[in-house]
């Protein structure tokens, strides 16, 4: 009986309890959800227009020259293949399978790791200060290019000389930067690149400003729109006369440099953006089942697509701009050529070890040949517009790699991601102001070249080593499997354990030994010359109107490199670091 009396009591203590817990469970706020993507296109446009950036534009195709050509490409493919995308699928699956951001993957794994996660953030914010400044940049001549006929096709001249060697080039350090002779020179600030650097971070933070939810919408625009030029650029290439010399031109093997191996893996290792945490981000708002194998390999192949398309219409265009210059040095000094004009069919030029990639080929070589080009306003526009394009894909990836994780880790900021988004921006660009000043494109090519390549490499390092050696190759295979329902290779196993952990310490070595050997440097425009007057048509020498050669059709494509890339800039090296401090 007293038994049953005490059973009975316990009975309705557990009930009361139970109704209690159920009360309180009503009561609780639900867990908020993590935001997803609205379908797979939008990720897959977000994923590409991050990878795809401006360094396919201006980089890819000066190493794909400079290495070989047709022989880079080969090596290119081998290191995107064993290393590249194996990294990218690391980042893909673990992003995808913890639904994190860096942050949160990286402290997921083990709390001692999260430190990997905060320098993807530091590096992200580094990488945007400099990179919105080139927006700016496109921005302003983007602006410049709705007048007839472009601003930047003439110089201004006093009596019968002028004060540069080329127009672009004058434009370039003249008007839109205005830039001074050294980094010690910091100058007074240029009002028209604050204006463009303010509106570059007024596009990113509305793009930005309610997540990925609105920065996807610009995305549909801002991932296509690009290729839809590209393809308007090579169709207008190829019609013009010279384009297929310098596609051919461009895949002539040069003598290549001593270190293709680490300038090919670099280029892989940016190309993909591994190390940022933008790729964890995008892939942590998959589904858990998304076929993330798949992504690694067709967001990769479009990316090595994308260079080489952008290659095919440097080269064509530049061949154009070389056949242009060609024909107008011999009409100039027909009288000096009269004797071999029957025997030209191009001029020997030699190819100037500079100034052909980035903004020297973006801004100043590339501008001059869209400038030859019939209704030169128009093409100047959609190019401008294409490279405003492609950052800006880039720079909402760079940016999610830093509120994503930051949000996930911190409630409050997770709570007020809308403020941190617009104060993000907004101490981007007073930070940026610094790249505006008339010195800043010094700081630009400074923090271009050293504020990212090494800290990157660094991260994907411990990032590969935590995930192969700490957490365990088999065990996040395993992870894998319960995400897709396949297993995949046990390939990956030995790739990312020894074949990609060993290619990226001997890349880190290569770039930490290469910093050592050479000390850090900058171009350093010498106002003094280019203020001594030139003749506007000086006798042909070396360096403008060379000796004709008689060619065959064999070598045609080898006498095309001082038209291609004809700039010199009147830049000198940085003094010793111990003069600049």
């Amino acid at each position: 009986m007293g038994a049953s009396v005490e059973q009975k009591f316990m009975e309705k203590q557990l009930s009361e309890v139970e109704s209690s817990c159920q009360e309180d469970n009503q009561d609780a706020p639900e867990p908020q959800a993590r935001a997803g993507w609205n379908s797979k296109i939008e990720y897959f446009l977000a994923q590409v227009g991050f990878s795809v950036g401006l360094g396919n534009v201006w980089r890819f195709p000066y190493l794909c020259h400079q290495n070989g050509g047709g022989s880079f490409l080969l090596l290119y493919v081998l290191l995107m293949l064993v290393v590249g995308i194996p990294l990218f699928f690391l980042e893909l699956a673990a992003g995808q399978a913890i639904r994190q951001g860096s942050i949160g993957v990286w402290k997921s794994i083990s709390p001692r790791l999260v430190g990997i996660g905060y320098s993807s953030c530091v590096v992200c914010f580094f990488v945007a200060l400099y990179y919105n400044v080139i927006l700016a940049w496109s921005l302003f001549y983007l602006g410049n290019s709705f007048q007839s006929p472009l601003p930047w096709t003439t110089c201004p001249e006093v009596g019968n000389v002028t004060g540069a060697n080329s127009t672009t080039s004058y434009f370039w350090y003249r008007k839109a930067l205005d830039i001074t002779d050294s980094i010690n020179d910091t100058g007074s600030f240029n009002p028209y690149i604050v204006g463009c650097l303010l509106a570059a971070w007024a596009i990113v933070c509305l793009g930005m400003f309610k997540g990925i939810k609105s920065s996807v919408k610009v995305m549909y625009f801002s991932s296509i729109f690009p290729y839809v030029v590209l393809f308007c650029f090579l169709v207008r290439g190829l019609l013009l006369e010279g384009a297929l010399e310098g596609i051919t031109y461009m895949f002539y093997p040069k003598v290549t440099a001593d270190d293709v191996w680490r300038q090919a893996a670099t280029q892989v290792f940016f190309a993909l953006g591994l190390g940022f945490g933008s790729i964890i981000a995008y892939s942590s708002y998959n589904p858990k089942n998304n076929n993330c194998h798949r992504d690694a390999y067709t967001v990769s192949f479009i990316n090595f697509f994308t260079s080489v398309l952008a290659t095919l219409v440097v080269f064509a265009v530049l061949g154009f701009r070389a056949n242009k210059i060609t024909a107008e040095c011999v009409v100039r000094y027909d009288s000096h050529l009269k004797k071999k004009k029957n025997r030209i069919s191009l001029l020997h030029f030699t190819l100037e070890p500079f100034g052909v990639q980035g903004t020297g080929l973006v801004f100043i070589v590339f501008t001059e040949a869209m400038s030859l080009l019939p209704g030169s306003p128009f093409w100047s526009a959609l190019f401008f517009l294409m490279l405003l394009n492609l950052g800006l894909s880039t720079m909402f990836g760079t940016m999610e790699g830093i509120l994503a994780p930051l949000t996930d880790r911190f409630k409050t900021l997770a709570n007020n991601k809308t403020k941190l988004t617009v104060l993000s921006c907004l101490v981007g660009f007073l930070i940026g102001l610094l790249f505006t000043q008339r010195c800043g494109n010094y700081f630009v090519m400074m923090f271009d070249d050293y504020s990212a390549t090494l800290p990157l490499i660094i991260v994907v390092v411990f990032e590969n080593f935590s995930v192969s050696w700490l957490y365990g190759a088999d065990r996040f295979l395993d992870d894998i499997e319960a995400m897709l329902g396949w297993r995949p290779s046990v390939a990956y196993k030995y790739l990312w354990k020894y074949i990609c952990q060993l290619a990226m310490l001997v890349l880190l070595a290569a770039t930490t030994i290469r910093m050592f050997i050479e000390p850090p440097t900058y171009r350093m425009w010498k106002k003094e010359m280019v203020r001594s007057p030139m003749p506007l048509a000086p006798p042909p020498t070396a360096n403008s109107c060379p000796e004709p050669v008689e060619i065959d059709n064999t070598i045609k494509h080898s006498l095309l490199r001082r038209s291609l890339f004809r700039y010199t800039p009147q830049a000198v090296s940085s003094p010793p670091p111990s003069e600049l401090s």
